[in-house]
């Protein structure tokens, strides 16, 4: 009987597949405890293949955060784009965090939590987790200031939800997590919103009148 051969994997299926092994191991567990033999054999590749890919763990851990948080602010962008309204994208944020914080396997964010485990302030656990947090505290400030809102306002939602994603890491998605979106939403809503665009009319040259 003839054995069928599996197709090779594309060097971007390989990354692919090791970079989905790392993020369910290290969301799970930790950086730390997690070994590159253990998560080798997790992906199923040969050794030489997943070290071609990421040279130390310290690489596969920077593409892994990179990957998370491009994803988390492609999203936002997306809703920041299509949203007629700047209130409506915060909204939509906030409750994409709140269902994030619901998840069955929920232990925190891991951005804070990859970082916590590296002292040293230029390891890619805390480089890529400091180059997330100033994306989405620029895509706050600028839905903030599109809805007519002081900076102050940014900052607020910016602190709130980091402390939404740790309290719920212990105390669960409920209580002091959901009070703090509840409270973001609240101020979401304090903001006057777009100006509203001037019509033809409003905008006619002075001279031009209907016929």
């Amino acid at each position: 009987m003839t054995q069928t051969r599996q197709p090779r994997r594309t060097a971007d299926e390989r990354r692919a597949l090791v970079l989905d092994t790392a993020e369910r191991l290290f969301r799970a567990r930790g950086v730390h405890a997690v070994g590159m033999d253990e998560l080798i054999a997790a992906a199923g590749l040969a050794k030489m293949s997943v070290y071609r890919l990421f040279p130390t763990k310290d690489a596969l851990v920077g593409a892994y955060l990179t990957r998370l948080a491009d994803g988390i602010l492609a999203l936002i962008d997306a809703d920041a784009t299509t949203a007629a309204d700047p209130r409506d994208a915060l909204v939509a944020m906030l409750d994409a965090i709140a269902a994030d914080l619901r998840r069955p396997d929920f232990r925190g964010c891991p951005f804070g939590n990859a970082a916590a485990e590296f002292e040293d302030a230029a390891h890619p656990a805390r480089t890529v987790a400091r180059d997330y947090r100033r994306g989405l505290r620029t895509r706050l400030g600028e839905l903030v200031a599109r809805a007519g809102g002081p900076v102050t306002v940014a900052d607020q939602l910016a602190v709130i939800v980091d402390g939404a994603y740790l309290n719920a890491a212990h105390l669960g998605p409920d209580g002091p997590a959901a009070a703090g979106l509840d409270l973001a939403r609240a101020l979401v809503a304090t903001l006057p919103g777009p100006e509203p665009a001037r019509s033809n009319r409003s905008t006619r040259r002075a001279g031009h009148h209907d016929a």
